[in-house]
């Protein structure tokens, strides 16, 4: 004969902090909310974006100061003679910034493409010198190189004025290093499993690298191409040294230029239409990076992860 003991729980035993510890608590809870970083963080973004808002907001301005709002107006873009869109030198220099954006971006990315395809594939002493010398014009301070050409243009290759060309080759010269190393890090996260598969159904090498390769690197190279093209518009150290005078003169130049001097709100309107074209390029080379990654779940941050 078995006796049934009926089990008697014990009473829930609630926690307590003690009222000495319940200030200190919170700070060492690991899974509490970063409320301090949460306002550290958006204290740095209002500290980078209200400048930016207010320069954008007095190019609207409809007096002639640059610190004081006198109404909403698009004088100093079409209506002025000094305006924008009016004055024959600023019309220059956005015409000049727009050659040397575009042509850096032309020229740099093929090539920056084809010498980290280049490096990928040559695993000897010259090539590893190569891709140190690349990476060497990446951390180099841009006014080193900057003053460094102006020496080189001056000195060495007299035959290379100073002006547009060799604007151009110093511009390139510093930028292409970004398409390299984001490219480079796009055949590493790929790997050579694809080409050697169509290497292996009969397709050429270069066949391969054209119909294979090049598909799977168009979400690095229009990333490169929009990072390229949105640091030259706002070059300025490099095209600084470089320049031949007014005819050549990119827009950072101009704006540097005119505030040195007594501006007008025509600089807050020219420096507004470079943030603009760069947000126009960012979001094209965005745009084109999810067309060519569909089905990958490619989202703003795998773009900003490219660059």
């Amino acid at each position: 004969m078995s006796v049934t003991v009926p089990r008697v729980d014990a009473p829930a035993v609630e926690h307590q902090v003690p009222p000495s510890k319940r200030r200190t608590w919170w700070w060492h809870d690991p899974w509490r909310k970063p409320r301090i970083l949460e306002a550290v963080t958006w204290a740095y973004l209002a500290w980078s974006i209200v400048p930016v808002a207010i320069a954008v907001l007095l190019a609207f301005n409809a007096g002639r100061s640059i610190s004081t709002f006198q109404g909403f107006g698009l004088t100093w873009w079409n209506q002025d003679e000094a305006s924008l869109f009016k004055d024959p030198e600023l019309h220059q220099a956005i015409f000049q910034t727009l050659k040397l954006s575009v042509g850096t971006m032309i020229v740099a990315v093929p090539i920056g493409v084809a010498f980290a395809i280049g490096i990928d594939r040559w695993h000897t002493r010259p090539a590893t010198t190569a891709n140190f010398v690349m990476l060497l014009s990446f951390v180099m301070p841009e006014i080193i190189i900057g003053v460094a050409l102006f020496l080189v243009f001056q000195f060495l290759l007299k035959f290379i004025r100073l002006g547009t060309v060799a604007e151009l080759l110093g511009l390139i010269t510093f930028q292409l290093s970004y398409p390299v190393i984001i490219v480079r890090a796009r055949l590493l996260s790929i790997g050579k499993e694809y080409e050697e598969a169509a290497m292996d159904l009969g397709a050429p090498p270069r066949q391969s690298i054209r119909r294979v390769l090049l598909p799977l690197l168009y979400p690095a190279i229009f990333a490169s191409a929009a990072l390229v093209f949105a640091d030259t518009i706002d070059d300025f150290v490099t095209v600084n040294y470089l320049h031949a005078g007014a005819p050549t003169e990119p827009m950072a130049v101009k704006i540097y230029t005119a505030a040195r001097g007594s501006p007008t709100p025509a600089v807050n309107a020219a420096a507004t239409l470079m943030l603009v074209s760069t947000t126009i390029i960012i979001v094209i080379g965005f745009l084109l990076y999810r067309h060519f990654t569909k089905g990958q779940r490619a989202g703003m941050h795998d773009f900003a992860a490219q660059i």
